[in-house]
């Protein structure tokens, strides 16, 4: 009897789920004979804006070429975009008009990890996929993952521990050398983590970093700047975990200070050389970045797709770090709408991402999924940049 008992309940959660996903009328939300809707909710004004264009142009592009070659499975792919402007209130009403009003079927490339983290109980609630997020985030990380939570990139907390070691093993600095910069949510939180996780391993204890920030969604990085300068006759390096006009404002700011600055991934490469390369050639000199997908004007396979896309939909943008990763992203996403077939649900996508294992793109790294696994790649690569701005590869073991 307890063997039936429990294989009721597992048939009553079931269909729970399937109903979540296709209402009482059994149609599933989002998703016709023709199209499938995704929504995006993302900074398209204030200091992030630039992260959530470059995310909405790589899912565009990837989207339109997919729809010109005759849809996945005939299926048009279609994107609505809101602006959150990084904010967590305002993130979760624009999350709730795409879900309750624009009926999106599922979310992709939403940016910001103190608004996502905001509007994530609702999703969890609504039973909804939000899938290849800008986002390093430990809370999107968790062991188990969270069942409709799929990741394309490496975490926040696995670029800072990539910094800390190469700036020890590489460059040979001391872990007493080495401060942090964070914007101060859980962007910078789950940077510190990795940070500090990488720093253990060297028996340093992370009380004694000078660890400094700046509030999110501003350019106040002068007391942070202070500290640094008071410090500054023993430090080597900064890790930092910001966007990329704080970050140029930092580096402007401690113009005589000799570090090596290194930031992760979301700080938007090309837009932070552009800003130093303005201030003059000795700011851009050797600031490092750590990137989830290779430079955007390699040689790789996937990448020349990637250009081909973007100068046929989107001409008069560059190729960049973060509509490269969008577009990398929405490769998977499609692979994973090709083996759910024709019956779309939520299930039957979560389903079919579980099950994509050894994907090669033609990027080096095979993406993997699995009921235990929920992040596709743990991949990191490095860059620094010359006077120039020109980002150029850097081997960071």
């Amino acid at each position: 009897m307890e063997n039936v008992g429990r294989a009721f309940l597992r048939l009553f959660l079931a269909a729970v789920a399937l109903l979540g996903a296709t209402g009482a009328s059994g149609q599933v939300q989002g998703v016709t004979d023709n199209e499938v809707v995704f929504g995006m909710s993302a900074a398209f004004s204030g200091t992030a804006k630039e992260l959530g264009h470059q995310m909405k142009v790589g899912y565009e592009v990837a989207f339109a070429a997919a729809n010109d070659a005759g849809g996945t499975l005939g299926r048009k792919l279609r994107l609505v975009a809101e602006d959150d402007g990084n904010e967590p209130g305002r993130a979760l009403t624009v999350v709730k008009d795409l879900v309750e009003q624009k009926k999106v079927f599922a979310l992709v490339g939403t940016v910001g990890s103190a608004a996502i983290e905001a509007y994530l109980p609702y999703l969890f609630d609504k039973r909804m996929i939000m899938f290849g997020s800008l986002s390093g985030a430990d809370f999107l990380r968790n062991d188990p993952p969270d069942r409709w939570i799929f990741n394309f990139r490496a975490g926040y907390a696995e670029e800072t521990e990539a910094l800390v070691r190469y700036l020890v093993k590489v460059r040979h600095f001391k872990p007493s050398q080495i401060a942090f910069f964070e914007q101060k949510d859980s962007y910078g939180a789950t940077g510190w983590r990795g940070f500090a996780r990488q720093m253990r391993r060297y028996d340093y204890d992370t009380e004694r970093t000078l660890r400094v920030g700046y509030q999110r969604n501003t350019l106040d990085v002068d007391e942070a700047v202070k500290l640094v300068h008071k410090h500054a006759g023993h430090l080597k390096a900064v890790v930092m975990v910001a966007t990329h006009h704080v970050a140029a404002k930092f580096i402007e700011k401690l113009r005589g200070v000799d570090l090596v600055y290194g930031n992760v991934s979301a700080v938007v490469g090309r837009e932070l050389a552009d800003e130093l390369v303005q201030l003059g050639p000795t700011f851009a000199q050797g600031v490092i970045t750590t990137q989830v997908v290779p430079l955007p004007d390699s040689r790789a396979t996937a990448v020349l797709k990637y250009q081909e896309a973007l100068h046929r939909y989107a001409p008069d943008e560059r190729p960049d770090f973060v509509s490269l990763e969008a577009y990398l992203a929405a490769q998977v996403l499609m692979e994973g709408l090709k083996r759910a077939g024709k019956n779309l649900n939520t299930d039957s996508l979560v389903d079919a991402l579980e099950g994509i294992h050894g994907f090669e793109m033609g990027i080096g790294v095979q993406v993997s999924f699995g009921p235990s696994e929920h992040q596709g790649s743990h991949k990191i690569w490095g860059t620094i940049l010359d006077a120039r701005g020109n980002s150029l590869p850097l081997e960071l073991e």
